[in-house]
C-alpha cells in the first residue's frame, strides 16, 4: 500500500505549541512514529510538509497513480481552499482528513473536505497520523 501524507500549513511549529503545553511533541517526532509503525508492514509512505496550496495540489496530482490513499492536514485549508475539493474529486484517490485535537478545532467543524473525504480524524498530534494509516490498512 502507498500512502501520500500531506501535513499543511504550520505543523511544521507543533513543537512550539506543544512547548507552551508543557509536552514534547515535533512534527519530527511524528514523522519517526509513522516510519516506526510502517516498519514491518507493506506499506509505503511519502510525508510532505508545506504552507503552499499549489504545491499540495501539485504533490495530489503528480501521486494520483502511485498511491492507495492520502493523509492530508489541511488546517486553515479545510474552511476555503476549494480547490482542494476538486483535486481530491479529480483524482479519486480514498483521502483522510487529521486535525490536531489540541490545535483549532474549529477548522475541522467547517471543513470543506469532509464532503469527499472517507473519514476525519481529531486526535492528539501524536497519533492522528498512525491512527490514518491504521485506517486506510483496513480500507
Amino acid at each position: 500500500m502507498n500512502i501520500l501524507i500531506i501535513q499543511g500549513p504550520n505543523l511544521n511549529l507543533i513543537g512550539v505549541k506543544s512547548a507552551k503545553q508543557r509536552k514534547r511533541v515535533t512534527l519530527d517526532k511524528i514523522n519517526k512514529g509513522i516510519r516506526r509503525y510502517i516498519r514491518e508492514k507493506d506499506i509505503t509512505v511519502k510525508i510532505y510538509q508545506t504552507h503552499s496550496i499549489e504545491k499540495t495540489v501539485t504533490l495530489l496530482q503528480r501521486n494520483r497513480n502511485w498511491a492507495n490513499g492520502i493523509i492530508i492536514a489541511p488546517g486553515v485549508w479545510s474552511t476555503y481552499e476549494a480547490i482542494l475539493v476538486d483535486t481530491l474529486q479529480l483524482i479519486e484517490v480514498p483521502a483522510i482528513e487529521v486535525y490536531d485535537k489540541d490545535g483549532k478545532n474549529a477548522y475541522a467543524n467547517k471543513s470543506l473536505l469532509s464532503t469527499i473525504c472517507i473519514k476525519k480524524i481529531v486526535s492528539p498530534a501524536e497519533e492522528i497520523f498512525v491512527k490514518a494509516v491504521q485506517f486506510l490498512e483496513k480500507s
